[in-house]
């Protein structure tokens, strides 16, 4: 009987010790890989001109990679195991292969570009020169440059329309968003919108476009089947970002001057909402399933989740200094926060919204992508 009561209580413990342990490796790491694959996040410092390459399975960095000064747009690529971005100062695109953890191309676009973009099938890369004016298409494959075509003043990034055929351009200097077509190149209208316009978000029907403005509190609304400005939302505070909802229903704009969420309703282009979230909201990224938003404050040091569903804010998470890019891991379990003044990246468990650990970066790092390869 006592050697029966022995094996249970032998058995129990055993069980125990594997709940235990599954409970720390659900903690310190993602989700396990199939073998073989890799889980990696990619931040740009923008001090020091490198890539830090972090391993999020063992939550380190193991490569730092020189890709030019001023590295911007960070972008992992969706069909090749390829890290892209361009140097704002080197005045070219470079391309980092995943496996090698070294630049494989650098290929001239012009002076200061600041953001990659890529046609939906992969096949092609377009980015807008600044101090240039013109706009570049880039072949992925042969990494040569098969079309060039003039914006306006100072043109901010570029956008593809999700079915492939349009290009929508911001121009700061002139006020204006610049449409070309996505084979050529080749102008196809160009429409006076709020002042110095930056950044770009477009409804998954390719009907409109969302278009930030640098320096008032407004959202121009430019229609993409006839060429037309729709309307100018006044926010009452300037957007840092733009957050859109998968289905294209909802646009989520944090404002740090209003200290909070600005929600925009796309169908009829106006502000459907508002939470207060904290000191400087500034970036953030949202669920698949468009549940969760978490945003990052850049000056209280935090991020704080928002249930989109029921409008709530919930308890902020501590982080780093000053975080500002944030992403989620293909499985949702980890998000992870860029923070520019401590020089780290935060790693937190989605699951218990706790923070797991910093992981040490590059200088000033900004921008920050996630590759499965």
């Amino acid at each position: 009987m006592k050697s029966r009561w022995n094996h249970r209580l032998t058995f129990l413990l055993l069980l125990l010790a594997a709940l235990a342990l599954r409970e720390i490796l659900l903690e310190r790491g993602p989700s396990f890989l199939r073998p073989g694959l890799h889980l990696f996040a990619y931040v740009g410092n923008t001090a020091d001109g490198t890539l830090s390459a972090v391993d999020l399975v063992n939550l380190s960095t193991v490569a730092t990679i020189p890709v030019g000064p001023l590295p911007s747009g960070v972008r992992a690529h969706p069909k090749r195991e390829e890290i892209w971005g361009v140097s704002s100062e080197g005045g070219y695109a470079w391309v980092v292969d995943a496996h090698r953890k070294e630049v494989v191309s650098r290929i001239p676009v012009g002076a200061e570009p600041f953001a990659v973009e890529f046609s939906p099938d992969g096949r092609r890369a377009y980015v807008a020169a600044s101090g240039a004016g013109i706009v570049t298409a880039i072949d992925c494959e042969t990494r040569k440059i098969i079309a060039r075509g003039r914006a306006g003043r100072r043109p901010w990034i570029a956008r593809v329309t999700p079915n492939g055929k349009l290009v929508v351009v911001s121009n700061r200097e002139d006020s204006t968003v610049s449409l070309l077509d996505a084979g050529t190149l080749a102008s196809l209208a160009t429409i006076p919108v709020a002042a110095q316009p930056e950044q770009i978000v477009i409804l998954p029907d390719n009907s409109k476009a969302f278009i930030s403005s640098g320096s008032t509190d407004k959202i121009s609304v430019v229609n993409l089947r006839d060429h037309t400005l729709l309307a100018n939302i006044d926010l009452g505070g300037g957007p840092a970002s733009l957050i859109l909802k998968p289905d294209g229903g909802e646009l989520y704009a944090p404002s740090p001057e209003a200290h909070g969420l600005l929600i925009l309703n796309t169908e009829t282009n106006e502000v459907a909402d508002f939470l207060l979230l904290g000191l400087a909201p500034s970036e953030g990224v949202l669920t698949r399933d468009a549940a969760t938003l978490y945003v990052s404050d850049s000056a209280a040091g935090r991020v704080t989740p928002v249930n989109i569903f029921n409008r709530l804010v919930t308890a902020p998470i501590s982080v780093g200094q000053n975080p500002g890019a944030t992403g989620l891991t293909p499985k949702e379990d980890l998000l992870l926060v860029v923070n520019q003044d401590s020089n780290d990246l935060a790693v937190i468990r989605t699951r218990t919204a706790s923070l797991i650990t910093l992981i040490p970066v590059g200088r000033k790092p900004r921008d920050l992508a996630i590759k499965v390869f």
